[in-house]
């Protein structure tokens, strides 16, 4: 964590090279200590970071607005809070914040900077979710993006192979950018993949018989195959047009997929996620179970696969002509 800001007027003090918002400062030594260690010691996933930053952030800066210091926070003031951004925001963002609330004041409660958590009697607002938003390809239109690739260029091969990796095995595309050479492997005759996970945690999963021909024809055209230390799937280098050493980022990956999109013809929103939603559908509708979706997706309750299933969706011509009117 580089940084940590407020959206107060009030400036912000270093403490030991990190941004600390004026009014944990304020509190003391060792209120800017915790607060430090909360997002560096504690919160280890970068983008969940930057999520609880922005959160606390906001947060603190309405109480300054509302001249409230930290010892003087009570749940009337957290509840208050809530209301009030509920009103501009979203449900789940509101959750987030929330959470990112409670969880900053769980720790400094441990550290014995505050007595009790005002935050941890406030509830969010509800919001269940049943079906999953994440746009959703068919069969035909995903493979109208493979094979609209120009497989003869280098970057052409890596394209392909990601999207490939990212349907067949229902991969994050976190999980796949942090692959290595060494990551796809031969094991009992068979190709596999190491994904890895948020947390530091590896799943391996078995490559489809066309996820296993487009992998080994990439990172056999690109070298890749003999230098297993190498990020799978690396950028491109701006001098020699050629792989480079560095691996795409998550928004660079993003805006290859818009483009992939757009070259097929193609004119749906979809994203990374897409292809793992649309991996997780086309296995369901082919008498796939959902308690086996649930681990090849690596998901710790069926319940969140079951938002990636899309199946139900489906409402055939039949149904509705039996609308009789």
């Amino acid at each position: 964590m580089s940084k940590i800001t407020t959206v107060s007027g009030s400036p912000p003090l270093l403490h030991e090279g990190f941004v600390v918002p004026a009014f944990v400062a304020a509190a003391g030594e060792r209120a800017a200590m915790r607060f430090v260690e909360f997002f560096t010691a504690n919160i280890r996933n970068p983008n969940t970071r930057r999520a609880y930053g922005r959160a606390v952030g906001d947060f603190f800066g309405w109480c300054e607005q509302h001249e409230l210091s930290l010892a003087q926070l009570q749940p009337v003031h957290v509840a208050a809070y809530v209301e009030q951004l509920g009103q501009t925001r979203s449900a789940p963002t509101v959750k987030q914040h929330l959470a990112g609330i409670r969880m900053l004041f769980d720790w400094l409660v441990i550290g014995q900077v505050m007595p009790t958590n005002p935050a941890a009697s406030v509830r969010g607002p509800k919001h269940v979710v049943e079906i999953g938003k994440t746009p959703v390809l068919s069969a035909e239109e995903v493979r109208a993006v493979l094979d609209a690739i120009d497989v003869d260029t280098e970057i052409g091969l890596r394209d392909r192979a990601l999207i490939a990796l990212l349907l067949y095995t229902f991969a994050r595309i976190g999980a796949a950018l942090r692959m290595r050479g060494e990551d796809v492997f031969s094991q009992e005759r068979r190709l596999w993949a190491r994904l890895h996970e948020k947390g530091g945690k590896q799943h391996r999963m078995p490559c489809h018989h066309t996820l296993e021909v487009y992998l080994l024809d990439y990172m056999e055209r690109t070298g890749l195959a003999a230098e297993p230390k190498r990020m799978l799937f690396p950028t491109r280098d701006r001098q020699t047009r050629e792989l480079g050493e560095r691996a795409l980022t998550q928004r660079e990956a993003l805006s290859m997929i818009g483009r992939r999109l757009k070259a097929a013809g193609i004119n749906v929103p979809a994203g990374c996620h897409s292809f793992r939603a649309t991996g997780i559908t086309v296995y369901m509708e082919n008498g796939g179970t959902l308690e086996r979706a649930q681990k090849m997706a690596a998901h710790s309750s069926p319940r969140t696969t079951k938002l990636y299933d899309r199946t139900a969706d489906k409402i055939s011509q039949d149904e509705v002509e039996r609308i009789l009117v």
